[in-house]
């Protein structure tokens, strides 16, 4: 289910509720639905991020476009599209600083896509997707506390470290209140135990 080792996490087939799931190199198109999801009105995205540190669209798309996979293991930012049956429903972007110091950040596009348990059957492998391709040793997931379904579904994986206060997190979130998580290397066998139970269980 989850793959291991000596299964390329990138167009791994995983099986889910509503079918079958892979990573992917995302293309240009993928880009420009990228730029669109992140300046249309979605009041759930207002919740998480600020507005105010964003560029115009077109900037923004420059900045996704120059994120694409080249090949290099020490490219430091980098986004992958999520495919159901082949069409785009999501992606994941890695922004690397450090050998430990390095930022995932997640997003399913469309509301009626995010029910289903995707974000769960995909975790294991998004994970090894990271290890895989970029020499790293440590992920940070830093997630809202009020982001209460990110948060459940990484609860399955792996256990709150701290929560603090953080005033200029990540990415485009806004100062607030966070969970801290870490994933090392040495954890990619037992997230993936606990996706292919997962899967047997549903």
């Amino acid at each position: 289910m989850s793959g291991g080792p000596g299964s390329s996490a990138l167009g791994r087939r995983i099986p889910t509720r509503l079918g079958e799931a892979w990573f992917d190199d995302a293309t240009e198109a993928d880009i420009d639905i990228i730029a669109d999801y992140f300046t249309r009105p979605d009041a759930n995205l207002d919740t998480l991020i600020d507005r105010t540190k964003f560029p115009g669209r077109a900037a923004l798309r420059e900045r996704y476009a120059s994120w694409k996979r080249t090949g290099d293991p020490a490219q430091m930012s980098s986004v992958f599209a999520l495919r159901l049956e082949g069409r785009l429903i999501g992606f994941t972007n890695l922004l690397r600083k450090t050998d430990i110091d390095n930022y995932s950040h997640w997003h399913i596009i469309e509301p009626g896509d995010r029910a289903g348990g995707i974000s769960t059957a995909v975790y294991p492998t998004r994970i090894d997707l990271y290890f895989e391709l970029f020499p790293i040793e440590r992920l940070i997931h830093q997630t809202r506390i009020t982001n209460t379904g990110v948060n459940r579904m990484l609860d399955r994986f792996v256990a709150v470290a701290k929560t603090e206060f953080v005033e200029r997190p990540d990415g485009l979130a806004k100062p607030g209140e966070f969970h801290m998580r870490y994933v090392m290397r040495a954890d990619l066998p037992r997230i993936r135990e606990i996706g292919d139970k997962l899967a047997m269980s549903t």
